[in-house]
């Protein structure tokens, strides 16, 4: 029997979770931790242009993988020839890329793992193993959803989140920058977790997302931006019609673009600065990691705030040199 009276917990409304059907863990590299132990691979291949926590559950298992290139389309630039027990992980980057993940799917079967973490609402593809994450796209703590067809024979406990919530009510009680050194420490607690269920919070608050409305906000919000800044956009990255994209990515001309935002408080990140300590300064993922900036256009903000953003980027033009990358 649960508690009767007493104080009041948050007033969190209740709905079905996007990925209801899938296994709810604590995060999205131990996603990948899972689908590595029950596959048992013994190479993987992965994109230079990727998170470096990505190699985490690689190095823990002592599983080898070895890096491959990508183009400005966001797509393997190399034939890539599995052997038996080795599997290719392809990012469906910016949630943009689902005809060329099927087009994966076709080729390498079983074989492929999709990291649909910059892809939330991107629906698995039926025998695929695909992993989210719930940071990137909601205000959570924590939280990731798996699709595999076998279970992990290990005890899994169930995480708790009540501690990590600061950098979320500092957000809301103070300010952006009052809480960034709480949701840096956040990041840096959870590398090295164990594989542990969700937690209830962070299942509570999934449960509370309005998520038809988040999807076109979204969608809504792309098309402002593209309309606006796609025609001098050095990538082309069309909106599928299923599509919903985590962000505008935006490829300028512009040197120094991501700082000036920055500076008028459009806080842009960096999509990652791992990635040119691997690559050598002319390959095209070092350009995308030191150049792509990745402008909001999530659920929080509407055409007033877009109209900012394209404003504040006409401003920053006039004041930059445009430099080839």
């Amino acid at each position: 029997m649960e508690s009767i009276g007493g104080y009041f917990s948050l007033e969190l409304p209740r709905h079905e979770e996007y990925h209801r059907d899938a296994i709810s863990l604590n995060t999205g590299r131990n996603c990948l931790e899972y689908i590595l132990r029950v596959r048992k691979y013994s190479k993987v291949y992965i994109p230079y242009y990727t998170c470096k926590v990505v190699l985490e559950p690689f190095t823990k298992l002592n599983i080898a993988y070895e890096f491959y290139h990508i183009n400005f389309d966001f797509e393997l630039t190399d034939e890539i020839v599995l052997g038996d027990n080795e599997a290719l992980l392809y990012t469906n980057y910016f949630g943009l890329k689902r005809n060329y993940v099927e087009q994966l799917a076709s080729k390498y079967g079983l074989q492929l793992i999709i990291d649909n973490t910059q892809a939330f609402f991107a629906k698995p593809i039926p025998g695929i193993d695909t992993f989210y994450t719930c940071r990137k796209f909601f205000g959570v703590p924590d939280g990731a959803y798996l699709y595999i067809d076998l279970q992990l024979d290990m005890e899994m406990e169930q995480d708790s989140s009540f501690e990590r919530m600061h950098f979320l009510t500092k957000r809301i009680d103070l300010s952006p920058e009052a809480g960034y050194r709480d949701y840096q420490a956040l990041s840096r607690t959870l590398v090295g977790q164990p594989i542990r269920r969700m937690s209830k919070l962070t299942q509570r608050m999934m449960q509370g997302i309005e998520y038809e409305s988040i999807i076109q906000k979204r969608k809504t919000n792309y098309h402002m931006l593209d309309v606006a800044l796609g025609n001098d956009n050095c990538i082309k990255l069309p909106i599928e019609y299923d599509a919903v994209p985590m962000v505008y990515p935006y490829l300028s001309l512009v040197k120094g673009l991501r700082e000036k935002l920055i500076d008028n408080k459009v806080f842009v990140p960096c999509y990652w600065p791992n990635v040119m300590e691997l690559c050598q300064s002319n390959s095209r993922e070092y350009k995308l990691a030191e150049n792509l900036v990745c402008l909001p256009i999530d659920q929080r903000y509407g055409e007033s705030h877009m109209m900012h953003i394209i404003s504040c980027i006409s401003e920053i033009k006039k004041e930059l040199n445009e430099n080839s990358i």
